[in-house]
């Protein structure tokens, strides 16, 4: 049985799923490590928007803890952060430059990064624009854990320094998202907070086809949408929609669509954690296109689309057999790989190789001398 490791995550979000995805990944990590055994910390930054639409308010399976200011951090969770086996700090925590020093200061033990936005976190870097961490704090790291796995990976090594960088994609939970009994009422739909750069799709895979097909019906759910946003008359809308309410909210459709931000499309295996929750659920997917896709789901698992055309034809010719086998096939190739268990079996895993290479890299140090 491997050791049992006190692990502490500084990460954006926790407690509230509330305009981000963070919240539901590492619900499903945490939730995967503490079923191993392992002791879970997560300190999250008290911040007023999260404060007032908190969707897990006392999680079972971690011990939950905030701070106001980054003096707080380090007044009040010093020896948290000193006693700990494992620290991994988050992409996008606030003040995350400064938070990074003061953890590297106190960790004793493994130190980590956990980057669940990386092809926008290498662009920021770039142009010197990134708020929560910074260059020449990427070689602090003993693993650069990125959602974003292929060729990512090399150039987080040779362009940025990073000592280590392995890949930790989202997950889902099984118990959590399963088909419910609840009806059909929308043939597609789409769960995601706004973004520019994804807009464009949503327009043209989902607000077109919906304008084209009235006698169907559409739902998008998801926050800060601009209020001149139009939508089409026979297309539902849910402001928020918490994480309790998703597998409910996927088997209410035959189909779900997965739409991926620009940056995650031209770095490539950059898979969202809606397209795992989906299948997990039983719903087909309608996914845009980006390399390494293919690497999570076949093609007998998962329809694609380019323009409003491809969707329709879809909706319009694909049957109900041929819909409901696809949609079988994605859930046992996510049950099979890709759960919050299997994750954090992964992370435990990559933490262990890591402590071995750097072992035997001091025993070679110690030779040479």
């Amino acid at each position: 049985m491997t050791k049992r490791l006190d692990i502490v995550f500084l990460g954006l979000s926790l407690s509230s799923s509330w305009g981000n995805g963070h919240a539901t990944t590492f619900r499903g990590l945490l939730t995967g490590l503490h079923e191993l055994g392992h002791r879970v910390t997560f300190l999250e930054r008290d911040v007023p928007w999260y404060a007032n639409h908190r969707d897990l308010r006392d999680p079972d399976f971690c011990t939950l803890r905030y701070y106001e200011t980054t003096n707080d951090l380090r007044g009040k969770h010093a020896r948290c952060l000193k006693q700990a086996d494992v620290v991994v700090v988050g992409s996008f925590v606030p003040e995350g430059r400064a938070v990074v020093d003061i953890a590297a200061s106190l960790c004793t033990g493994q130190f980590c990064f956990y980057d669940i936005d990386t092809p926008v976190t290498l662009a920021k870097l770039v142009a010197d624009d990134c708020d929560y961490i910074c260059r020449r704090q990427i070689p602090y790291f003993d693993v650069y854990f990125s959602f974003t796995g292929g060729p990512t990976l090399a150039r987080l090594a040779a362009d940025f320094g990073a000592r280590r960088a392995e890949p930790l994609y989202c997950s889902v939970d099984p118990e959590r998202h399963r088909r419910t009994a609840d009806p059909i009422c929308w043939d597609l739909g789409y769960l995601g907070t706004y973004s520019a750069d994804r807009q464009p799709t949503l327009d043209t895979l989902l607000l077109e086809p919906a304008r084209r097909m009235p006698d169907r019906r559409f739902v998008v759910a998801g926050s800060q949408f601009p209020s001149e946003t139009v939508w089409p008359s026979n297309v539902d809308r849910i402001e928020h929609l918490p994480p309790a309410d998703h597998a409910a909210f996927y088997s209410r459709q035959r189909y779900t669509l997965n739409v991926t931000r620009s940056s995650m499309i031209a770095a490539g295996w950059s898979p969202s954690v809606r397209l795992f929750e989906a299948a997990a659920c039983g719903t087909a997917i309608i996914s845009d296109r980006w390399p390494g896709l293919d690497s999570f789901f076949p093609a007998a698992t998962i329809n694609t689309a380019g323009q409003a055309e491809d969707v329709i034809g879809i909706l319009s010719r694909q049957s109900d057999r041929a819909r409901l086998a696809m949609a079988k096939r994605a859930r046992e190739t996510i049950l099979a790989a890709h759960t919050g268990a299997a994750r954090a079996r992964e992370f435990v895993l990559l933490l262990a190789r890591s402590r071995s290479a750097r072992s035997a890299l001091d025993l070679d140090v110690e030779s040479a001398a």
